[in-house]
């Protein structure tokens, strides 16, 4: 008789539990809520993942289904409509695990190349920021000016220099400098922590509506730890005068408040024969604290200060004929120094209409100087060819999102819909020759610039059964103005220009661990203020980007996942302002195409493989054949790694990255040579001690880390000569590690 009353009871709820939505909240084992958990409804493919307060809502229910949450670092937990029914609450816990590859799902809400990446993060975790890039597949980087200056990046056919070409956040904060006095879109990212990450979300190409100026190659946004579970004191030191500690420090820990605060110093003087001398200082601090079970609030606020001289691109000639050694330079006295201070507002709620909205809220302090000499007697035989590039910035801005939905017939319409404001104040932003770093002998460009961004974004998702529709559009409004200081009267130039960019993607999943897509989207990157108040410039030179990606995300066992993708890139413009020339440099249309494929492999719980192959083919299409290579875009890259962590406390791996020869001016005459370099690291952990050691280069191969075809000129030198001029890539290099968690 229970039994029928039950059953009884179950129909009755279950007919309830259709008409509406099952909802709860996820938790670690600490009530910690946990964010992008995959909800699943394994019955009929339904899901859904929970927000910043592990709140979730799935809808069609029935009340056969069987429901299951995934994610990252615990156990997957299933259960029915009938322990739904049964449990006195809402709230689910989910019990940490070792890390597997069968924790991870195919699903929309949390896409399966992110999710990839976290696991990469978390079994190798970066020790340095200028290596938290490298961990996006088919993204390379490069350093060619000392340990303090924003990495060179390479990505899907692009150089894309230190960021016109791919966006970049850090917790909702740009990091891409607009009209900067280096070149347009520079990102250093060196003000992050690298222990102080939680995850990286990335996606290739142009096609998320959320996601506006230089995302064309693509974006790359990381996200910091809420909490951390101890605090932590390491250090480590190495080859080169290299040094680095770091120290997490748990502040508040509490049911429904969290605080830590992080500092880090590193010092290295490199191989070079004149020492690098760089140092950097980094701080970092967060705090959370849920208001209400449906509204949270994130503060972070961070700072970093670094110093650095360099060696610089060094010509070939110099070293062959013995002029200078591998490491030596012709101009030592290259460097700078540059600091960045951010404070953040992240808030989330949950509305009564079922809504969610999300906002943030920015502020950054800037400054850089930069010394450089890439000509070296070209311009000047007798002082040289330095040039100093220097900007004081402020950064201010927010962006807010509402996720909604509504009903389209029996059909449920998910949507975003978002809006924001960026503002630049540059100020005393120069290009100056100089000498020695002491003496100003001309300015070449001095003046100021105010550019203000303004944006409205929208997207939806509509299910059809195994089909998925995800239409988006966004317009984006630009103000620039630049006040030229070296013009003899007040020159103040202004102009203004909108930007509509529609998106439009389409998946296909006929089963729980396969699901193919095709992505279709415009996109842009905006031009230095200088460029764009010229009269009759700004529209051409806000260069639109055609994107089109067919791929597919293939799990054909629990342990192996497989993603391919076949990409198209048009641009009608590769126009930018040439920071270290002030000069306006265009390249006419340009189209790239190619092939991304990553494999992802744990055949046992204590090995893990990783394999990600990329292929660009890149061309002017208006230059004549022979002639329409673009300098310096990559063709063929590859990084792999094979991690092994055991339960007796020891852990390591084996890492690689490649880089095919590309061509470093048009006719491919003259060719930047690839290099194939291996990392190979070991640790042991026992009580709350840990002990480790890297090693860098490991077969101490000699390669150059970046490279690029400049004419110059030395002393001795009556006529220019046009080579590569390259930054030597450091050889093995030996590290050990402690730290101390508590």
């Amino acid at each position: 008789m229970r039994n029928t009353l039950l059953l009884f009871s179950f129909l009755l709820m279950g007919c309830s539990l259709t008409a509406q939505n099952l909802s709860g909240t996820i938790q670690d084992a600490s009530a910690t809520p946990l964010q992008d958990v995959v909800v699943i409804n394994t019955t009929n493919n339904t899901h859904t993942h929970t927000d910043a307060n592990g709140y979730f809502e799935l809808s069609e229910l029935q009340v056969t289904d069987t429901i299951q949450f995934s994610h990252l670092g615990y156990e997957t937990l299933s259960f029915t409509a009938a322990d739904f029914i049964q449990k006195d609450d809402n709230i689910w816990i989910l019990e940490s695990s070792r890390l597997s590859l069968d924790q991870i799902v195919i699903s929309p809400g949390v896409p399966l190349d992110v999710q990839m990446v976290d696991v990469d993060l978390k079994l190798n975790p970066a020790q340095s920021s200028q290596k938290l890039l490298q961990r996006v597949p088919g993204l390379f980087i490069g350093q060619h000016a000392g340990g303090g200056k924003a990495e060179q990046i390479f990505l899907r056919g692009f150089d894309i220099d230190h960021g016109t070409d791919i966006n970049l956040s850090v917790d909702g904060l740009p990091v891409n400098m607009v009209s900067h006095a280096h070149g347009q879109g520079y990102s250093d990212l060196h003000f992050v922590i690298p222990e102080t990450l939680s995850n990286i979300d990335f996606g290739k190409g142009p096609y998320e509506a959320n996601r506006g100026d230089f995302t064309t190659a693509g974006y790359v946004a990381f996200n910091t730890k809420n909490r951390i579970d101890r605090s932590s004191i390491s250090v480590s030191y190495g080859d080169f005068a290299s040094f680095r500690t770091v120290g997490l420090f748990k502040l508040l820990d509490g049911d429904k408040t969290q605080a830590y605060a992080a500092g880090s110093f590193n010092a290295f003087d490199g191989p070079f024969i004149s020492p690098q001398n760089f140092n950097r200082v980094n701080l970092f601090t967060k705090f959370n604290t849920r208001i209400s079970n449906d509204e949270k609030l994130e503060i972070s606020a961070s700072h970093f200060s670094s110093k650095w001289t360099a060696s610089g691109q060094i010509p070939w000639r110099a070293v062959l004929s013995g002029q200078i050694d591998r490491f030596g330079a012709i101009d030592n006295t290259e460097g700078g120094n540059t600091s960045r201070s951010n404070l953040v507002f992240n808030h989330f709620k949950r509305l009564k209409n079922g809504g969610k909205l999300n906002s943030t809220l920015y502020y950054s302090r800037y400054d850089f100087e930069l010394f450089s000499n890439f000509t070296f007697f070209l311009e000047n035989p007798v002082d040289g060819d330095q040039i100093r590039q220097f900007e004081d910035r402020e950064l201010m801005g927010f962006q807010t999102a509402l996720d909604h939905k509504f009903s389209l017939g029996e059909q449920v319409v998910k949507y975003q819909i978002g809006a924001g404001l960026r503002y630049d104040n540059v100020d005393d932003i120069e290009l100056s020759r100089t000498k020695n770093r002491k003496e100003t002998l001309e300015q070449l460009a001095f003046g100021d610039v105010d550019q203000t961004h303004g944006f409205l974004f929208a997207s939806a998702n509509l299910t059809l059964g195994k089909w998925r529709f995800n239409p988006g559009l966004r317009l984006d409004g630009f103000q620039f103005d630049y006040t030229d200081r070296l013009s003899p009267t007040f020159s103040n130039q202004t102009a203004t220009t909108l930007r509509l960019t529609p998106k439009f993607n389409l998946f296909y999943q006929p089963k729980s661990e396969l699901q193919f897509y095709l992505k279709n989207g415009l996109g842009f990157h905006s031009n230095d203020s200088r460029v764009s108040v010229t009269p009759g410039a700004v529209d051409s030179t806000l260069p639109k980007a055609f994107g089109t990606d067919l791929g597919l995300n293939f799990k054909p066992s629990e342990k192996l996942f497989l993603n391919f993708a076949l990409w198209h890139l048009y641009l009608e413009q590769e126009f930018v302002y040439v920071g270290d020339e002030a000069v306006v440099e265009p390249s006419g249309e340009t189209r790239r195409l190619g092939f991304d494929l990553g494999l992802r492999y744990q055949p046992t719980p204590w090995l893990y493989l990783q394999q990600d192959l990329n292929y660009a083919y890149a061309r002017s299409l208006e230059a004549p054949s022979g002639e329409d290579r673009i300098p310096l875009a990559p063709s063929w890259t590859a990084t792999g790694s094979a991690t092994v962590d055991f339960s007796n406390g020891f852990s390591g791996g084996l890492r690689y990255r490649f880089i095919d020869d590309r061509p470093a001016n048009e006719d491919d005459s003259i060719v930047a040579a690839g290099y194939f370099i291996t990392d190979a690291n070991i640790a042991y952990s026992v009580g709350n001690w840990r002990f480790g050691i890297s090693v860098e280069n490991i077969f101490d191969t000699e390669w150059e880390e970046t490279q690029f075809a400049t004419n110059s000129r030395l002393q001795n030198e009556a006529l220019p000569v046009e080579e590569i001029h390259f930054t030597p890539g450091t050889p093995r290099f030996i590290r050990g590690q402690i730290t101390y968690s508590f």
